[in-house]
């Protein structure tokens, strides 16, 4: 019998042994390289605390009147200030009008207020509804009252005509559109085209 227990005892012995070698081989490293990522994702997050950054941003309005506003955008900045307010990157928005055309607003930067759906475009702002579209460096648009205005560089192409001007304002519901130049001694061009 000792014999027997001594073959027993050093089977035990090598069990525990194998059995911690493998816990130290294959487990206490990951535990090692956990604890390592725990605190690099720690430092990453302590140096991102002071920015508010969300990537691919989607937000929907819609009034009384049964219209809606969809904006989207590759990464807003959420202002610390004033946290109804983002800026915006690559932005993309969606005017859908009841029983009416949808009107695409493009452009590289924006400016959005969550609370009341003002969005401010700029930077290669491209405005299309039907077989029209305007372009220009600055669009402010208030979904509320369905009114923008475009500045700089606008440029309008419609039915065989292109307008050159310095702002335009819109009604975006009625589509009744006002063309100005900053300056009154001088006119905005117009060319037709067939």
């Amino acid at each position: 019998m000792n014999r027997k227990s001594a073959l027993q005892a050093l089977m035990v012995f090598l069990i525990i042994l194998i059995s911690l070698l493998f816990y130290l081989k294959y487990f206490n490293k990951n535990s090692i390289d956990l604890i390592k990522n725990v605190e690099g994702e720690k430092v990453n997050i302590n140096i991102n605390s002071s920015s508010n950054y969300i990537d691919e941003i989607n937000y929907t309005s819609s009034d009384a009147k049964g219209n809606q506003y969809q904006i989207t955008a590759e990464q807003a900045e959420i202002d610390i200030d004033n946290p109804d307010v983002m800026f915006l990157e690559n932005v993309v928005a969606y005017v859908f009008l009841k029983d009416s055309d949808i009107v695409k607003i493009t452009s590289d930067f924006g400016k959005y207020n969550s609370k009341n759906s003002d969005t401010i475009f700029s930077k290669n702002v491209i405005v299309i509804y039907t077989d029209h579209e305007i372009t220009g460096e600055y669009l402010d648009y208030s979904f509320v009252n369905n009114i923008g205005t475009i500045s700089i560089d606008v440029v309008y192409v419609g039915n065989k005509t292109i307008l050159h001007a310095d702002r335009v304002e819109m009604n975006i519901t009625t589509k009744d559109t006002k063309i100005f130049m900053n300056d009154d001694t001088k006119k905005v061009l117009t060319v037709g085209t067939e």
